[in-house]
């Protein structure tokens, strides 16, 4: 016969012993990610992005505080001693780094104090063309009917206007071509893509769920558009306007070119690129420099663009 009472003592033990390993500790589920937060952990490993905002911050400092990077005037100049001087690359920084153009100024200090009128221009327009293009496609998009007709028709009577022939026409008008002249300019005729972009955007979202279900909860007009439609929307809005903004710079530098654009005293790469085919036969540092400038610009913003628009794109990634 087994003993009983030793079995039933060892059985107690064993419901009471405690377990050899440790039950695992229940971890909490990881948070799900929104379309921006996934974007942004794409673009911190993006290299494009990553050179090119580095670039775009480096033009910043320079368009805030041309006075860092040299002393040198720009527009002040001295035929005797610096007509049409050679480079002295050795000097890195000096005023006669990059040598100096027919007037004897500073390539050097024009080339950076350019910075600021080449880039307020890109920056001034790009956000110009999004808020009004935006708003007008967000309407056009959002109510549809007579409303998306009309605002369609304007949008394509615009559209139809080649860009840098109309900015021609319009700076023409005007005796005295500033920085916010040329900037009314290539406004005046760039909103259009903007809203196009945005109006697709609209019409595919405005048929969501949530959408409906806050017109189902009574929200108005105003609440859905900007709490509902228009951040859901931004996506492939800020992908154009990124890459358009380097557009933006290159048409401000060829009006400029043509004579159409800024002038005189205003420095501007686009002036200094036309003075530079002047001499381009003896002194071709004056049109090199600024050209470098300005294509390293263009790159830097429209590298950016296509780093946001590989990371907001889904069917990219």
């Amino acid at each position: 016969m087994p003993d009983v009472t030793k079995t039933a003592a060892v059985a107690n033990e064993d419901a009471i012993a405690p377990p050899s390993a440790a039950a695992p500790v229940p971890q909490k589920p990881e948070k799900a990610r929104s379309l921006w937060g996934d974007a942004w952990a794409d673009l911190r490993r993006n290299p494009y992005f990553l050179v090119s905002s580095v670039l775009i911050f480096f033009l910043l400092i320079i368009t805030a505080f041309p006075g860092w990077f040299t002393s040198a005037s720009p527009t002040t100049g001295d035929l005797v001693h610096h007509y049409l001087g050679k480079p002295d690359l050795g000097s890195v920084g000096s005023e006669s780094w990059l040598g100096y153009d027919g007037q004897g100024r500073s390539v050097y200090a024009r080339l950076i104090y350019g910075t600021r009128a080449s880039v307020i221009v890109g920056i001034a327009v790009t956000l110009i063309v999004t808020i009004f293009g935006g708003v007008i496609g967000m309407l056009a998009g959002y109510f549809g009917g007579i409303i998306d007709a009309i605002l369609s028709r304007v949008t394509d009577i615009f559209f139809g206007i080649p860009f840098l022939l109309g900015a021609m026409v319009v700076l023409q008008s005007f005796t005295e071509r500033t920085i916010w002249v040329v900037v009314f300019a290539l406004a005046f005729l760039g909103w259009t893509q903007i809203t196009r972009v945005m109006r697709g955007a609209v019409i595919t979202i405005k048929q969501a769920d949530y959408v409906q279900a806050a017109k189902a909860l009574g929200a108005g007009t105003t609440r859905i558009l900007f709490r509902h439609i228009l951040p859901n929307a931004m996506a492939p809005v800020i992908v154009v306007a990124t890459i358009a903004l380097g557009g933006y710079i290159s048409a401000e530098a060829t009006l400029s070119y043509l004579g159409l654009g800024l002038s005189s005293p205003i420095v501007s790469w686009g002036v200094d690129i036309s003075t530079g085919v002047q001499q381009i036969r003896t002194a071709q540092h004056i049109l090199l420099y600024p050209s470098i400038m300005l294509s390293i610009t263009v790159l830097a913003f429209i590298m950016l663009g296509e780093a946001v628009r590989n990371a907001l794109d889904p069917k990219l990634r």
